[in-house]
């Protein structure tokens, strides 16, 4: 089948999924903010390169994960139609060639390390610029493709928890003031929590997809009827974590940004307690207010840092 150049750019565009870049660019601002709040330290400079390297990151991840679950994305097509999971559907459709992502997922890997070079020895980072970029790079990367694949090993969750929490909050503070801010350690944990809620409640959708497939990922292994308890223990200790914020230097009025979106997350836990969330379609509104969350939390410590 022979593909324009439109049909391409269109569908590397719609495989690229750009606004779940957001639940990476987020944090990222945060730390940046940080530095600038906490030190005076902003380069202009280092933040786009630094922001670039975290968006080459997503895509190599994103694109790694079409083209190695290409097999349980047919199967996920076919079983629903939730936009939240089964992948972007380019490659199950026919509407890109499969080759085009493996491409571009080893591309994008060359240019973030590129970037990641530039920082250290150009702009004098600090020694740990390139550590802290592999420390994301390579689980993104391994999260779907093989031998690795963390995917189907029941702790691939666990990383995307610190790779799109603790991390690009500490990277981007690091690149501005090659140090790490104590206060990082605790905003990392309620984003960390969030967003491995996204990723684990995603799974739900594509169970019998991922159980025909043998990807044996948490949930896979849990249940969804031990997964609904583990996601509902999470979503309650991110909101906690969220609440006590205050009492270990974060400015008060986070408690006002985070306000919605802590209704949000016991609105979520309230329907599955209901086990509303049995019903595919009510299943994809959760998905996508579960991703509301973590950003709300992203963004509530953004706003009240500024």
């Amino acid at each position: 089948m022979r593909y324009s150049i439109k049909e391409i750019m269109r569908g590397w565009f719609n495989l690229s999924r750009p606004p779940f870049h957001t639940v990476g660019i987020l944090p990222f601002i945060l730390g940046t903010i940080l530095a600038y709040k906490l030190t005076s330290a902003f380069n202009p400079e280092i933040f786009i390169l630094g922001l670039s390297g975290v968006i080459m990151i997503m895509l190599s991840t994103y694109h790694a994960g079409e083209y190695f679950d290409y097999k349980g994305d047919i199967l996920s097509n076919q079983l629903h139609k939730n936009q939240f999971a089964g992948g972007s559907r380019m490659l199950p459709s026919g509407k890109m060639p499969p080759a085009i992502p493996l491409w571009t997922s080893f591309i994008t890997l060359i240019i973030a390390a590129s970037i990641g070079i530039i920082l250290q020895f150009v702009y004098k980072t600090g020694p740990y610029t390139l550590a802290l970029g592999a420390l994301g790079a390579f689980p993104g990367f391994f999260y779907s493709t093989p031998p690795v694949r963390l995917v189907k090993r029941g702790i691939g969750e666990i990383f995307i928890g610190f790779c799109y929490g603790w991390l690009p909050v500490a990277s981007a503070y690091y690149i501005q003031t090659a140090t790490i801010a104590p206060i990082i350690h605790l905003l990392g944990i309620p984003i960390g929590l969030s967003i491995f809620n996204v990723i684990f409640l995603n799974e739900f959708p594509d169970y019998e997809a991922d159980k025909a497939t043998d990807k044996k990922n948490l949930l896979y292994r849990m249940g969804k009827q031990k997964g609904i308890i583990l996601y509902m223990a999470i979503s309650l200790l991110a909101s906690f974590t969220m609440l006590t914020s205050v009492f270990f230097g974060v400015p008060f009025k986070v408690l006002y940004f985070y306000l919605p979106f802590l209704i949000i997350s016991l609105s979520i836990i309230a329907v599955a307690l209901r086990k509303k969330h049995e019903d595919g379609k009510t299943l994809e509104i959760l998905c996508g207010l579960n991703i509301a969350v973590n950003l709300g939390i992203s963004l509530s410590f953004i706003l009240a840092y500024l």
